[in-house]
């Protein structure tokens, strides 16, 4: 049976889908029933409607997040609608809760098309903005671009709890991760590299913003889509959010702008980038080849044309960008302060959280975890400790990923103004956390 078969007969089993509500109170007999509805239900009610802010005492709000998309741009398959998107918000709701005892909803939305088929940003923001009662969290999934960049933005202006877009951010604080291990690896300062984006869809566009608020010069970074370069004066495919990344260059083809290029970061189609293209990169260069199911250029071929450090979105690879090594862990620490917002300070917070993981000594038990899952990287060294080429992010499973992750969020939002909620001790937050997901993993 190949994986497509597999995956129908895994999505059909009774009950079918991938996730249910499950009680966290009992209801077996007369007591708790009145306790569960009426009458008992009427004074947490009561509560929240004499102090609104009691809402987060009383509900299950505080450990919610809505999953919210009109299907338009799910993974490679473009606009295929919302219930065909609705397996893929499913599945993103399992890993909310596996990976961070987070409760996610599916909340996927139709009749929020112009007439001209395009997303309509206003019908998007508008029901989107009627969830909030409900969630303490918005993970904005699968909405095409230019549309999608005014509607988080605008949500994040009207709304007053986290809105995020994990298709534009979870890629690139992931990779920023992987960016500063390698760079310190190779010896070279992300204010003096040149950054190379293949595709020019929301998570690249996102993901070159980004560089550049880490420190990356705007100057020094090309992007190219599939006309070639974005450069100045360029007319054709052009609309505000690609004249943003317009620079003066001669480099009109991905091939001219890899010239001496420190790093690429593909987010486009496979087998875009030859041995002979990679090769004439700076030396020790940096490859991010994230096409899926097949990369812009192979581990194999990308090495033999004298790359340094290369990561792909596949785990059969080393250095797996997987956004599960993100949303997870930054909404668990944006829901227990109670975040009005996920901002940049918050995103560079994940990301030191990612870099620091893997710089580090791994513990007995969390090697002899990762061994198990992965007997083939262990077999070749790779959790001996230390940064390696192919070790420069941590492995998407390690438990140690979302409780880091959520600790230096959680105390970013503090810092920032973005906290409600105070934490006092973040080491007992951070092991809190931990014993909190191993539960959750194990009740998976």
């Amino acid at each position: 049976m190949d994986i497509n078969q597999e995956s129908l007969e895994y999505h059909i089993r009774k009950p079918k889908g991938k996730i249910s509500v499950v009680a966290t109170k009992p209801c077996s007999n007369q007591h708790e029933l009145s306790m569960a509805y009426t009458p008992g239900v009427a004074e947490p009610c009561r509560r929240i409607h004499a102090d609104v802010d009691k809402v987060w005492d009383y509900t299950f709000r505080g450990n919610a997040v809505a999953v919210v998309s009109d299907g338009t741009a799910v993974l490679g398959l473009g606009d295929i609608g919302p219930e065909a998107g609705l397996p893929v918000m499913e599945g993103k709701a399992v890993l909310f809760k596996t990976f961070a005892d987070v409760d996610a909803f599916p909340i996927c939305i139709n009749r929020v098309k112009t007439e001209e088929g395009k997303p309509s940003i206003e019908k998007i923001i508008e029901t989107t903005e009627r969830l909030e009662p409900t969630f303490g969290g918005i993970n904005l999934e699968d909405i095409k671009a230019p549309e999608c960049f005014e509607i988080e933005q605008r949500l994040k202006q009207t709304m007053g709890i986290p809105v995020f877009h994990d298709d534009q951010h979870g890629t690139a604080i992931i990779t920023l991760a992987g960016m500063l291990n390698g760079l310190e690896m190779v010896g070279k300062d992300i204010a003096d590299v040149k950054v190379v984006f293949s595709g020019a869809g929301a998570s690249a566009m996102a993901t070159a913003k980004y560089y550049i608020s880490a420190g990356a010069k705007k100057e020094n970074v090309l992007m190219c889509d599939s006309r070639g370069v974005i450069y100045k004066g360029r007319t054709e495919g052009m609309n505000k959010y690609k004249e943003y990344f317009a620079n003066e260059t001669d480099a009109r083809a991905l091939a001219d702008a890899l010239d001496g290029a420190d790093i690429f970061v593909g987010l486009s189609v496979g087998g875009l980038v030859s041995t002979d293209m990679a090769s004439r990169m700076a030396d020790k260069a940096i490859i991010y080849a994230m096409a899926n199911p097949d990369p812009e250029i192979t581990p194999a071929d990308a090495k033999e044309a004298g790359a340094y450090i290369i990561g792909t979105g596949r785990s059969d690879y080393p250095n797996q960008i997987n956004n599960v090594l993100g949303f997870p862990g930054i909404f668990r620490g944006a829901l227990d302060v109670r975040a009005s917002d996920i901002n940049e300070e918050m995103k560079f917070g994940a990301s030191r959280a990612l870099a620091e993981i893997a710089k580090e000594p791994i513990p007995s038990n969390v090697k002899g975890f990762l061994s198990k899952a992965y007997p083939e990287d262990a077999a070749n060294g790779m959790f001996d400790g230390g940064l390696s080429r192919d070790y420069v992010i941590p492995k998407p499973i390690d438990p140690r990923v979302v409780p880091r992750v959520a600790r230096y969020v959680a105390e970013a939002a503090m810092k920032s103004g973005m906290a409600r909620v105070r934490i006092d001790d973040l080491d007992a937050y951070e092991n809190e956390v931990m014993e909190r997901v191993r539960s959750s993993r194990s009740m998976a």
